[in-house]
């Protein structure tokens, strides 16, 4: 059943979500105002709806998903917008929910992904590189650092999943 904090939480969130999601796709910038905005909801409504707990809960939130996702960023598979969206998101489902979240986002990621890959045809390289990332993580080894193409064209618009799987966990795992 919706209750009156997931109902406050979707009526903010989805405009902002939508113009978002345009944004990224169509100009691949998710401008800071936009992720002001949605930091500002997320604090202000758990705030409101469970006091200072609620407001500390958002801050942990968001400190956690800011922390997750710029590690993703300093391996270059990650840009600096998606990680300040992930932070908003966090302050918006709080550190209870934040780390379920951040695996709806990264499933929903993986699944638009994988289309997009088989849509470009860039299976195998795509697959060369994980395979590079992965071995990288072993003792030893190195991380490859991978420099995001300059024309956008085989990049993923990662708001899409992030605010989606934002909205998912807000009916799946919000009070």
């Amino acid at each position: 059943m919706l209750t009156s904090p997931k109902i406050m939480i979707v009526l903010l969130f989805l405009p902002l979500a939508a113009a978002i999601i345009y944004m990224d796709v169509r100009y691949r910038r998710i401008p800071n105002k936009l992720v002001f905005a949605t930091l500002i909801a997320g604090l202000s409504l758990n705030l409101v709806f469970q006091g200072w707990q609620g407001l500390l809960a958002s801050l942990g939130g968001m400190v956690i998903a800011f922390g997750v996702m710029f590690m993703l960023h300093t391996f270059g598979t990650m840009g600096a917008g998606d990680v300040k969206l992930c932070a908003a998101v966090g302050a918006i489902v709080g550190s209870s929910s934040v780390l379920q979240t951040l695996l709806i986002v990264a499933l929903m990621g993986g699944v638009l992904a994988l289309a997009k890959m088989i849509y470009a045809r860039r299976t195998i390289h795509t697959m060369m590189g994980v395979v590079q990332f992965f071995y990288g993580l072993l003792p030893g080894q190195t991380v490859p650092r991978f420099e995001v193409p300059p024309d956008g064209a085989n990049t993923l618009p990662y708001a899409i999943p992030i605010c989606l799987g934002a909205l998912v966990s807000v009916f799946m795992f919000h009070a």
